[in-house]
């Protein structure tokens, strides 16, 4: 009966490696080709990694692409909304973190998502007739190989493969991923950064930089953020498997002078880079709004806010447009600001920014002035990091 313990005979270790080896070729396969490739079109595959990931994926998934893709499409387009697929802050993260998997099935079975969002999948033979019609049987073949290769070792790293995507990906990063976690930009939605380190699911933790830059194909934004699945697309791309269509923009402020015109090159690239902006913003006034609020706090002028730390919120504050900021910050954020003409002057520039990229009317010239008169006031206002980012601001590229 020794055949029975399968080909291949390992240590309870090496079992483990293999399990771990397994489930992260199956979340390379959904980082780079669901999610990047398929749902947003960041990148080119060439057929061979292409076909690779799509066969893998019906092995260990028996998720159908169209499906996914429909699904996640509608999840960016609705997010936070109860049009949203999966939102824990419509559903609740205990219903997301446990349920993720239910409700990627009920929204599987809603034909009018298929139908708006899941245009440009795979619609060739082997979907036709193998992967679609038949998903559910790669996940039996896969258990019939893991159970020859390893015995009855073979069974229980089938199980984790089953439930690897349905909590981590379905679970975790739908769930926790909308909910605990860092905020490098404050973009319209709750997507967090779970780690600076995307290895565990795939480069798929860096989910705030994802959600505000959705078409990148690169995850990672900050120096020290690792994208795991970037790694492997820039591998691809060297041997001239893949071919990367968008990456997120980033801003670099330069030293400009004061009363300079303005390009037009400088207003766009404002535009294109206006969460990263809204960023620096915060980040470059942090030393002149922090002292502020301690010479206010100090001074007993303001009323007790239960705990909330006043400049971390002042920081979030600064890095939202007005309507993002939720109504249960307004009474503190508006104390502020009638206290300290420097916090309203600080808050209001900030604000000022948004009218160069939210929707409206103006033309691009007329948006050119606005920036050229923000700056001139920016720089006379008397606030020494306001004068130094909006230098900054003058030669942004």
């Amino acid at each position: 009966m020794e055949y029975l313990n399968g080909l291949i005979d390992l240590p309870w270790w090496g079992y483990v490696l293999v399990a771990l080896g397994l489930t992260h070729i199956t979340i390379a396969s959904v980082t780079i080709f669901l999610h990047r490739h398929q749902a947003h079109r960041a990148l080119d595959l060439h057929p061979l990694p292409s076909h690779f990931f799509r066969f893998w994926l019906w092995l260990t998934t028996g998720m159908i692409t169209k499906q996914w893709a429909a699904i996640h499409r509608k999840h960016h387009a609705r997010c936070e909304t109860p049009e949203d697929p999966h939102s824990p802050q419509v559903l609740g993260l205990k219903k997301v973190l446990w349920q993720g998997a239910e409700l990627y099935r009920a929204a599987c079975k809603d034909q009018s998502i298929m139908d708006k969002f899941g245009h440009g999948t795979p619609d060739d033979w082997l979907e036709n007739n193998i992967y679609t019609p038949r998903n559910g049987q790669g996940i039996f073949l896969m258990l019939a190989i893991d159970l020859i290769l390893f015995g009855p070792a073979g069974l229980a790293i089938w199980a984790v493969q089953m439930v690897w995507i349905p909590f981590w990906a379905a679970g975790v990063v739908n769930g926790i991923g909308h909910y605990w976690g860092y905020r490098n930009f404050e973009n319209e939605d709750a997507a967090t950064n779970l780690v600076p380190w995307g290895i565990l699911i795939g480069g798929e933790e860096l989910h705030n930089n994802h959600h505000t830059f959705g078409t990148s194909a690169k995850l990672s934004y900050k120096w020290y953020e690792f994208d795991i699945g970037w790694m492997y697309i820039r591998m691809l791309e060297i041997v001239g498997l893949a071919k990367v269509r968008r990456v997120a923009p980033h801003l670099a402020l330069g030293e400009g002078q004061p009363a300079a015109p303005l390009a037009a090159d400088t207003l766009q690239t404002i535009i294109t880079n206006r969460y990263a902006v809204a960023a620096q913003y915060a980040r470059q006034l942090k030393s002149e709004y922090a002292s502020e609020i301690e010479r206010l706090l100090k001074s007993a002028k303001l009323p007790d806010f239960h705990g909330i730390h006043l400049p971390r919120k002042m920081k979030i504050w600064l890095k939202q447009d007005a309507k993002d900021t939720p109504e249960c910050d307004r009474v503190a954020l508006d104390t502020l600001l009638a206290h300290s003409d420097k916090l309203h002057t600080i808050y209001t520039m900030r604000q000022e920014l948004t009218r160069l990229w939210e929707r409206s009317s103006r033309s691009r010239d007329e948006l050119l002035h606005d920036l050229q008169d923000w700056c001139a006031r920016a720089e006379a206002s008397g606030i020494r990091a306001l004068r130094e980012f909006s230098l900054g601001l003058r030669a942004a590229s």
